[in-house]
């Protein structure tokens, strides 16, 4: 195929997820406060656990509660047009792929969003939670003498924070499809990411502690799943990968 018409099914295929994302943009911000309840819900079931029905999360600036929706709709459309521009990218690059590689990619293709999923999962379901209660507990009581301490959660920062953890949980879940992948096609081997062991656990608590809150039950929890994750990437490497040439002698 001639360059021009390479680059004129590129804009297509940039059309195409751009129009993808304004479409969920919109369709997000109609449905923000929904969307919002979602996000806000693990926190206000701890509230309401500890008897808080009657609390609530503020904004300090006139234009913050309108951002925060223009941010929930931001967030929203990128994690449902994804697959749109994850398709308008597997077809334009897939004419130029022989079948056999077309077969070797598409199992990470399927994997992809299902691993993000599992991360967003977890981080929503059992991370939250835990963390919530964790940092709430760190409220004090009124008493002789002492001020009360209690949590006034500014909505545009609790949102941000969720936003954040589900990214990056969701993210960090690639590492499998990266591992492998790298695996297949060279870069690394079965035998490097065993020797490596030690210090990829290490590297994943380091990770761990700089994308997630300052807190013991964050961090251990993303750890943890992605220490687990490293050993089925190599299981699933030495599966799929050819053994050298002195394990096939062993």
């Amino acid at each position: 195929m001639p360059l021009i018409e390479h680059l004129m099914e590129l804009r297509q295929r940039l059309l195409w997820s751009v129009g993808a994302f304004f479409i969920a943009f919109a369709v997000c911000y109609y449905f923000s406060t929904n969307i919002y309840g979602f996000l806000a819900q693990p926190l206000a079931n701890v509230l309401f656990e500890q008897g808080g029905g009657d609390r609530r999360m503020i904004f300090t600036a006139l234009y913050e509660a309108f951002f925060t929706y223009l941010k929930v709709a931001f967030f929203g459309a990128i994690f449902f047009s994804f697959p749109i521009w994850a398709t308008q990218l597997w077809l334009f690059i897939a004419p130029g792929l022989y079948r056999s590689e077309k077969r070797t990619i598409m199992p990470f293709l399927v994997a992809s969003p299902f691993l993000f999923l599992l991360g967003a999962a977890l981080a929503y379901y059992f991370i939250f939670p835990l963390a919530w209660h964790f940092f709430i507990s760190f409220e004090t009581p009124a008493g002789a003498g002492t001020v009360p301490i209690q949590l006034e959660a500014k909505v545009s920062e609790y949102l941000s924070l969720v936003m954040h953890m589900i990214l990056a949980f969701g993210i960090a879940f690639q590492m499998p499809v990266g591992l492998v992948l790298l695996c297949k096609v060279g870069i690394l081997n079965v035998q490097s990411l065993r020797k490596g062991r030690r210090y990829a656990i290490v590297g994943m608590f380091v990770v761990a502690a700089v994308i997630t809150p300052p807190d013991v039950i964050s961090q251990v929890g993303l750890a943890v799943p992605l220490i687990l994750l490293y050993e089925i990437s190599i299981l699933f490497a030495a599966w799929t990968t050819p053994k050298p040439p002195e394990e096939e002698k062993a």
